[in-house]
């Protein structure tokens, strides 16, 4: 489906899908506050995904159920009777079948889901959703519940609405509800144009080898929120080769979400045990596991305290550990999310991740940070980095970058990393999504992705709208940083030695940002010596350090406005606003007693 195709069919479906589901939440006014509802909308919608995907099989799978119940085992049968799903439902009952027995809806809804494979079961205890049926049935809800998702409006079968269209969904609703109770919806849920931006990079380099038959694939997400960043990978591999084999593991922390998550999975065909749930930082889903491609949106600013000493003690471990490099600042943990991606990626696999701002430059030389970045540019992984448009995401506004991994990178990559300026690269939406006022479109992605592939330092234009790549030196964003020692000295001015040696003043103390590609010796010389040629630098005390200046690097000089003009604009506006008075006074202003 090409971009179009996919927006359309958005605008027709999903909108009015997520606006249908939404407005059920209505029945529950009054039982539940609004920032509950998601509580039992959420379910109920995944639950009439499932219900609705298994439909068209309903008789089979209960024919296949009744020859082979007394068999030791069945499932395989079952899974067979689907057509291919890794779920089913030996209940009788549908939501159609529930709406002819009113008096009897909750013991059969309970049996309608106890019908389920134990994969759906292990959903729906994610959810606890158990609870909420009784609540439900006891105000008399469940019936009208059930009704408004049996309208057939309302139908979500896979046939009609493909993963891609359901995940969009799921993002409304999600968004919807989170916003109710000011919960961060951009903790859930990355937006499709950015998703798309992210795979589109990472597929760049191997567009070639994908076209071949027989391409196998692993994908993996740590931060998987609803699944749909793994949801997109898939879609785009399977574009380039449509019988690609493509296999997304994913570790989620929120129950919810990963519930969601493991559903979209079952149903688009993939591996619900590649679904883990738990905190990726002190619970490694998959320990042992490398993968070709990496792709998440990890929460950046969020404070890890809670995690620090099982992080602390897989970082005490070395390089058997995920987390050697060094240990950011507990108030921001995103960079251990690119320590543990690192550690999972393959010897040629590639990595998409999204940081802020202070991801490039937050800690001093010999930091936690620091090091982090020293660490992943002196191995040379570091490909690429995207400052993205402000306004991209539904919970913030703040400048993200995507940033690119290669652990083999193409020969004329190597010892490089790429600065891309993107953040005037979007069009404007119509109507903002919470915080989220632009999109990247296909063009603008286009441009992007060009400005990637060609790996040159060039500005690209898409009429008003402009990108531009920096090809940079790995060297260029070291630096040592130096302590500058100045002698002590008496009341008179004189050096006071001690055993013949200078005695540094902590007072006068300093430091000096070097750069990697200069002589120490060299600059003290130039840029030090003339202006205290009684100073040194204590060689013990020099750190290495490692920061990217993004912003600087791509600042442009404006000249100031001149003075004269200035005076002109004043002078303008001063006329129209002496006009203005006189209009309303219907007198002429005295303009400086005159």
């Amino acid at each position: 489906m090409n971009e179009i195709d996919r927006h359309l069919q958005t605008n027709i479906n999903i909108q009015e899908k997520s606006n249908l589901i939404w407005n059920n939440a209505e029945i529950l006014r009054g039982l539940y506050k609004p920032h509950e509802y998601g509580e039992v909308i959420l379910p109920m919608t995944v639950i009439k995904r499932f219900h609705d995907t298994l439909l068209p099989t309903l008789d089979q799978v209960q024919e296949t159920y009744e020859e082979y119940k007394t068999f030791e085992v069945v499932e395989p049968f079952l899974l067979d009777a689907t057509g291919g799903y890794s779920f089913y439902n030996t209940s009788k009952f549908t939501f159609a079948s529930l709406l002819s027995d009113p008096e009897h809806i909750e013991e059969n809804f309970r049996a309608y889901l106890n019908g389920f494979s134990e994969n759906v079961q292990d959903v729906l205890e994610h959810f606890s959703f158990d609870v909420h049926i009784s609540r439900l049935a006891n105000n008399d809800k469940l019936y009208y519940i059930i009704q408004e998702f049996n309208k057939p409006a309302a139908y979500m079968g896979a046939d009609k609405i493909s993963s891609t269209d359901m995940g969009y969904i799921f993002e409304d609703l999600v968004r919807r509800f989170s916003e109710s109770y000011n919960e961060e919806a951009g903790e859930h849920f990355t937006s499709r144009d950015i998703i798309y931006l992210m795979t589109d990079i990472l597929l760049a380099e191997d567009k070639n080898m994908l076209m071949d038959n027989g391409v196998v694939k692993t994908v993996y997400d740590q931060t998987m929120g609803t699944s749909q960043m793994l949801s997109a990978m898939t879609e785009r591999l399977q574009e380039f080769d449509r019988d690609a084999e493509v296999t997304t593991f994913g570790q989620e922390i929120n129950p919810s979400t990963y519930a969601i998550a493991k559903a979209d999975t079952m149903i688009r065909g993939g591996s619900p045990g590649n679904m883990k749930l738990g905190n990726t930082l002190t619970e490694d889903g998959f320990p042992g596991y490398t993968f070709d491609y990496c792709i998440s949106n990890p929460p950046f600013g969020v404070d890890w305290n809670s995690s620090y000493k099982k992080v602390k003690a897989e970082h005490d471990e070395g390089e058997n550990g995920r987390f050697a490099p060094g240990l950011p600042r507990k108030s921001d943990g995103q960079l251990l999310f690119t320590l543990n991606a690192l550690h999972k990626l393959k010897d040629d696999g590639r990595m998409a991740i999204i940081h802020n701002g202070s991801a490039l430059f937050s800690g001093a030389a010999g930091s936690g940070e620091s090091e982090i970045r020293r660490y992943v540019i002196e191995n040379d992984w570091l490909d690429a980095i995207i400052q993205l448009p402000g306004d991209s995401f539904y919970n913030t506004g703040i400048t993200t970058y995507i940033w690119i991994y290669s652990k083999d990178k193409p020969l004329h990559r190597e010892g490089k990393v790429q600065l891309i300026d993107a953040s005037e690269m979007y069009e404007k939406r119509r109507k903002s999504i919470g915080s989220k006022r632009v999109d990247i479109t296909e063009e603008c992605r286009e441009a992007i992705v060009q400005a990637y592939g060609e790996f040159i330092n060039k500005e690209y234009t898409l009429d008003d709208r402009r990108v531009e790549s920096k090809i940079m030196n790995n060297e260029d964003f070291g630096f040592y940083k130096v302590t500058v020692e100045s002698p002590e000295r008496d009341e008179e001015g004189n050096i006071i030695l001690k055993k013949g040696k200078q005695k540094a003043d902590t007072a006068l103390r300093d430091t000096e940002d070097i750069p990697l590609t200069e002589d120490i010796d060299a600059y003290f010389e130039r840029e030090i010596k003339p202006f205290n040629p009684d100073a040194w630098i204590d060689k013990k005390k020099t750190k290495v350090g490692y920061e990217i200046p993004f912003t600087r690097l791509f600042y442009k000089y404006e000249a100031p406005e001149k003075s004269e003009d200035i005076a002109k604009r004043i002078s303008k506006i001063e006329a129209r606003i002496v006009k203005s008075f006189e209009a309303l006074s219907g007198e002429e202003v005295d303009v400086d007693g005159e």
